[in-house]
């Protein structure tokens, strides 16, 4: 196996091991998911994709998230993000998927909005655009260590509340169904994930992060505001620019990830699987560790 990298302390390209071989060997899944605990962005290329094959991939690194209420495919193992309807059409702009797809360009941490928080995403690329698509990425491991001990200090206790609705109704209040907001209350994390493998510890926000206990909201804000705008900015971050038979898997304890606009005019069609955050007996967290 060899790893290139993509961006400066993150990221790598993943040759001489494929998909199916993280499946079926253990050898191959373990120098994966070192890599996966060191880097944080992992690429595939040129893989023979199918919805069979990435969930058998997913299910290596552990419990698989079922889609949640009012997305595609909600129910199964597959979250589906497309901008074409049922009968191949592509949709408005003011359709629900257009929608989604712009909340999707706020950088953000996959099901932080969860009792249960995800471990990891992995998304495979099914139809790509001609231009535009891209999804980017920043670590937050590295957001965090370039913060001085002082500040430091300060954050890495604080318990920061998620809300599905704080990303949605940024985009449009009508986005979310009230079976959706019933759904999906409110959720509390701390501000900080420690990885249990290398003891390295990141932040733990983005767009859905909403408020901070014992904090104003004005004060929350400003603060989870300035933390994501220094993490994100653009030297610190990956734009991977997606080719047929590519698939990404990230970190969510460790990352923000955004999608970035592509021509209405053209379809994307990308299918992601989400793996459930466990501890090593296989217990999912119930609140992430602090430093």
């Amino acid at each position: 196996m060899e790893l290139i990298p993509l961006a400066t302390g993150f990221g790598v390209e993943v040759r001489g091991v494929n998909l199916i071989d993280v499946a079926s060997s253990d050898a191959a899944y373990q120098a994966v998911r070192a890599a996966f605990e060191e880097h944080s962005v992992l690429l595939f290329r040129d893989q023979r994709i199918s919805d069979d094959v990435q969930v058998a991939y997913s299910r290596a690194f552990g419990p698989l998230e079922l889609s949640k209420v009012g997305s595609i495919g909600h129910g199964s193992f597959y979250g589906v993000l497309r901008n074409v309807d049922a009968d191949g059409r592509i949709v408005p702009d003011d359709h629900k998927e257009a929608l989604r797809a712009r909340a999707n360009q706020l950088w953000h941490t996959d099901s932080s909005f969860k009792r249960s928080p995800a471990l990891a995403s992995v998304l495979s690329a099914r139809t790509i655009p001609d231009r535009g698509g891209e999804t980017q990425f920043t670590s937050t491991r590295l957001a965090w260590e370039r913060l001085p001990p002082a500040t430091r200090a300060k954050l890495k206790d604080l318990v920061v509340w998620h809300s599905y609705a704080n990303s949605r109704d940024q985009i449009s209040p009508k986005l979310m169904s009230p079976a959706e907001r019933e759904a999906l209350p409110p959720v509390d994390w701390r501000m900080t994930w420690r990885n249990p493998v290398n003891g390295r510890t990141a932040l733990y926000i983005a767009s859905h992060a909403s408020a901070i206990d014992g904090m104003g909201d004005n004060e929350a804000k400003a603060l989870l505001g300035g933390l994501i705008e220094d993490a994100t900015r653009e030297e610190y971050t990956y734009l991977h620019v997606w080719r047929p038979g590519d698939v990404v898997m990230w970190d969510n304890r460790a990352t923000m990830h955004r999608g970035r606009p592509w021509p209405g005019d053209q379809v994307r069609h990308m299918v992601r699987t989400t793996i459930s955050a466990t501890d090593a007996d296989g217990v999912p967290h119930v609140l992430p560790m602090a430093a």
